[in-house]
């Protein structure tokens, strides 16, 4: 297969995989709807590494506004991704696939603990890897989660699955003439404000020169597009 991409991580929200409605809790029929969208992505040859978010279950930054210290309120949040990781793998080998779930924070009776050269090993047998608990530090997004392991682990791009397709100018569900990006610099990002990533991930990424496109998974096929090299999306540069 000629595409532009031989592995890649893909960063899916919380809300992804959550109740169509509220975005809350996990959804078996979003969950499937991935699940098929990366088995055929797969099944080209592309080595693929994903990133959960958890904020289906719930947000460290949000709960902490309750009273509790924010550091407790992420480790939470970090075991959300770890219920994500875990409903996720299952999905997939669902669907014939062998999968790894990997995690910045200790909990061995489900998960393997991340070491850079054993997930390597995992994404060169074809196995999907999924990566939970974040960067395993609280006040740190899984944003910056997904930049940093796609740079670790020498990821093409990473794939910023998203409910919109792209970056726009403002938002395009309150804002009727927002105008879509199709390419943007990491500076422009950040100088506008644009709440595409956080700065931190952003940041990280055009460091190291990590190519990233923002897209709309939730137009089934849309996954498989992009890694066949159609042009989709928002693709952010330097």
């Amino acid at each position: 297969m000629n595409s532009p991409y031989q592995r890649i991580l893909l960063k899916l929200s919380g809300e992804a995989l959550g109740d169509d409605a509220s975005g809350h809790g996990i959804s078996p029929e979003a969950v499937q709807t991935i699940a098929r969208q990366v088995a055929r992505v797969s099944a080209l040859g592309v080595e693929i590494a994903i990133v959960c978010g958890g904020g289906n279950i719930l947000r460290g930054a949000e709960f902490s506004k309750l009273g509790g210290h924010r550091a407790s309120a992420d480790y939470m949040g970090m075991l959300g991704t770890v219920i994500n990781g875990l409903a996720l793998s299952d999905a997939l080998e669902q669907q014939g696939l062998e999968t790894r779930v990997m995690t910045a924070i200790g909990i061995q009776q489900v998960a393997e603990p991340f070491v850079r050269r054993k997930a390597l090993s995992h994404l060169e047998k074809g196995r999907v890897v999924i990566l939970a608990a974040g960067t395993g530090n609280p006040f740190f997004t899984t944003d910056t989660a997904a930049a940093l392991r796609a740079t670790e682990l020498e990821c093409d791009v990473l794939l910023k699955a998203t409910k919109v397709d792209g970056v726009y100018t403002a938002d395009p569900k309150r804002v009727k003439d927002a105008r879509r990006f199709e390419e943007i610099t990491y500076m422009e990002v950040l100088s506008k404000g644009l709440r595409v990533m956080d700065g931190t991930a952003i940041t990280l990424a055009m460091e190291n020169r990590l190519a990233i496109v923002v897209f709309n998974m939730l137009e089934e096929g849309n996954l498989e597009r992009l890694i066949r090299g159609e042009t989709l999306g928002t693709r952010i540069r330097s």
